[in-house]
């Protein structure tokens, strides 16, 4: 009789069906959750996901929309510093995976299709150590929420089992997730008012973030995703996070002005100390 596909070996040479080994996750990420507030879920489950997995390290972002962006949670620095690039840039695996609201899976970014599919992002991962990255949308009904981010510091794709334990542990922090509202209302939230409760509780990560593209769209009479594009140029040119440059401009160090102005005569015009917001592209 064959054996059954969906089974793997276990350590004493028998064999795990997958039901065994999907209650094997389920008990792990139960257990880094019990006791934990519902706003910290998360981020336990986020950890134990590097434990039950071959990866180095992970963060979960939350996301409404291109222009809303927020790092939950991080299992390490690395994993922050890669969630910051993917925001700064508009681009990588996580945005992906957002954009088309499934796994994108990139096995070597320092060689292959990856590297080439997001060059920059690509060069910056590898400058930090990090050769895989591993991108699974939060979310209900075909909609993305937000991603659950897995990296490691060697190359290679995960097996069809990995992936498998990876979904399980994407659908744990999805459910976390959209359960931060107090867990003793019996009336049913929509999947909108899941995402509201999560972005209300990460906003203050990239509250600053928020405020400069308010204040970059007064000055320009742009959009938000116009705006955020314009901070994430100068940030890119002059190597830093979008986060910092919107600091600079929240302290009204960093001047924008439209692309239409004309000449280095436009670059004061930006008044300090008058409630003027406009800003002029220039850093004081």
């Amino acid at each position: 009789m064959a054996a059954d596909p969906s089974a793997r070996s276990s350590g004493d040479g028998g064999e795990v069906s997958a039901a065994e080994e999907r209650l094997r996750v389920v008990e792990a990420l139960s257990a880094a959750a019990r006791g934990v507030e519902p706003l910290s879920a998360p981020e336990a489950l986020c950890r134990a996901c590097v434990g039950l997995l071959p990866v180095t390290g992970a963060s979960v972002s939350i996301s409404g929309g291109r222009t809303v962006r927020a790092t939950w949670c991080v299992s390490d620095e690395v994993a922050s510093r890669l969630a910051e690039a993917q925001y700064t840039l508009g681009d990588g695996p996580c945005q992906s995976a957002l954009d088309g609201a499934a796994p994108v899976l990139a096995a070597d970014l320092a060689d292959g299709p990856d590297g080439r599919r997001w060059p920059i992002f690509a060069r910056q991962a590898v400058e930090l150590g990090v050769r895989a990255v591993f991108s699974l949308p939060l979310g209900v009904g075909g909609s993305a929420i937000g991603t659950l981010d897995l990296y490691r510091d060697r190359p290679g794709g995960l097996s069809d089992r990995e992936l498998g334990i990876a979904l399980w542990a994407r659908d744990a922090v999805t459910f976390a997730v959209m359960n931060l509202h107090s867990r003793h209302d019996e009336d049913e939230r929509s999947p909108e008012e899941g995402v509201a409760s999560w972005v209300e509780a990460s906003e203050a990560e990239h509250s600053e973030v928020y405020q400069a593209i308010g204040m970059v769209m007064v000055q320009l009479d742009a959009d938000p995703e116009e705006a955020l594009d314009r901070m994430r140029a100068r940030a890119f040119v002059e190597g830093r996070t979008v986060t910092e440059v919107a600091r600079d401009v929240v302290a009204r160090t960093t001047r924008f002005r439209p692309e239409a102005a004309g000449g280095p005569g436009d670059q004061q015009q930006g008044r300090r100390g008058t409630g003027d917001d406009g800003l002029a592209g220039e850093r004081s």
